[in-house]
């Protein structure tokens, strides 16, 4: 049999290192890793817990004519604590797959957590409670594709044991889903349970694990000396061990090394040229996988942005669509509860009688420079479109100022980013029409 030496590896062979790497090797993790991860890494932390506290930092405004009644939900919401569990429970669901609130009430009749929540007797919502899913034992969803609520999630075995000192008590109960708030954004199609973040996020967590001791070991190693000497050879492994721990602390300690005429002692520096490159690599690989920018990530100042930093206003703008699209009907639901409860606001309302409405407090804002720049170049932009007929002054005036003076939103689709874009190209051609005229 005979190989030739000079072929290599080869292409797409057993000893190709590409051929033998498979993307798609999902590594499932489960709950004492997720939590080991967790516990080990600020970093990780930062991933998990800063969006949470992004949607919830500012709350919200819950617009009534009625604004006594306003007051009274939002006081309500306050002793419920509703605020830290609506955050706990987006933690849970990006940590965990699954976040939960439990909906603790009182009803005018005996019930049995397993039955659907009868909103037309409530008395009261006592608590809120956040859990994840490690309290879950069993997921029960509509299998039924002939079923209104096919795919739906709705029973929960829950565990709900307790433990004082070394004493527990072990029990299970099956929970409607109506007595509950449930937060989960991904789900493969054949499982129930949501997807922990940190699943796909788990090999490129490794390698920022890897370049962070990678970094450590170069700073550890970064300057060694290196002393030669013609009677080295002769000293036995004692001696050398001995006389490296007295050199060693002799040229760390002094400035001034003595050594004979035929010695010689020198620094080697460890290279660092393109560890930037690499690190930086490794950041943009996790802030991209992670949907959060790495000066996010880092933990800059919440809610502070300078003009030039898009990709913080594209991320707070993603934040805003989870408001709305996650976190909003559950807010709704919880509101809904509150007013058809017959002890809570001074007996049952109708929720679909009143006129009500959620709106989320900003999340940003510009430093005062920023702004002025931005106000200057809509209010160039607007002078564009009066010039060219595409608004009328007065159309300009009821959108800038309203009947309420200068606004602090400007109307406009899009991001900053969008917005400047257009702005660019609104003045590009303003100013080609100028040179042709």
């Amino acid at each position: 049999m005979r190989n030739d030496f000079m072929q290599g590896n080869g292409k797409a062979n057993s000893k190709d290192k590409l051929t033998r790497q498979v993307a798609g090797a999902r590594r499932k993790l489960s709950h004492e890793e997720i939590s080991n991860l967790y516990a080990d890494s600020r970093i990780v932390q930062n991933i998990i817990d800063i969006p949470a506290e992004d949607m919830t930092r500012n709350w919200f405004t819950l617009r009534m004519k009625d604004e006594k009644l306003a007051r009274d939900i939002m006081s309500k919401l306050a002793d419920l604590n509703a605020k830290n569990a609506f955050k706990k429970m987006r933690s849970y669901e990006r940590l965990r797959g699954d976040g939960f609130i439990s909906l603790g009430v009182t009803q005018a009749n005996k019930f049995n957590l397993a039955d659907p929540l009868d909103m037309n007797k409530l008395y009261s919502v006592d608590y809120l409670h956040a859990f994840s899913s490690l309290k879950v034992n069993e997921f029960l969803i509509n299998e039924d594709v002939f079923d209104f609520n096919y795919g739906q999630l709705e029973k929960l075995r829950i565990n709900r044991a307790s433990r004082n000192g070394i004493q527990s008590v072990e029990s299970e109960s099956s929970v409607h889903i109506s007595r509950l708030l449930h937060d989960q954004t991904r789900r493969l199609e054949d499982e129930y349970q949501g997807q922990s973040l940190l699943e796909p996020l788990y090999d490129i967590l490794t390698v920022f694990d890897t370049s962070i001791w990678s970094v450590g070991q170069i700073l550890h190693d970064f300057t060694f000396k290196v002393y030669k000497s013609k009677d080295i050879e002769e000293l036995s492994t004692e001696d050398k061990r001995h006389l490296s721990m007295i050199m060693d602390f002799m040229f760390r300690t002094e400035a001034l090394a003595m050594i004979g005429a035929d010695e010689e002692l020198s620094k080697q520096t460890t290279p660092v040229a393109g560890i930037k490159d690499l690190l930086d690599f490794v950041w943009d690989l996790l802030a991209g996988a992670a949907r959060m920018p790495k000066t996010v990530i880092k933990g800059q100042e919440a809610g502070t942005i300078t003009g030039a930093q898009y990709d913080v206003m594209n991320y707070y703008s993603r934040i805003v669509a989870d408001q709305e699209n996650e976190m909003k009907p559950h807010l709704e639901k919880l509101i809904r509860m509150l007013l058809m409860s017959e002890k809570e606001l001074g007996g049952r309302i109708d929720p679909d009688k009143i006129e009500w409405e959620i709106k989320f407090n900003p999340l940003w804002s510009v430093d005062s420079k920023t702004d002025a720049e931005i106000r200057k170049l809509v209010a160039e932009t607007d002078q564009i479109y009066i010039t060219n007929g595409v608004l009328m002054s007065d159309e300009v005036r009821e959108t800038r100022f309203g009947q309420f003076g200068l606004s602090n939103e400007l109307k406009f689709s899009g991001d900053e980013a969008d917005f400047k874009a257009i702005a660019d190209e609104v003045y590009s051609a303003w100013k080609e029409r100028g040179s042709n005229a």
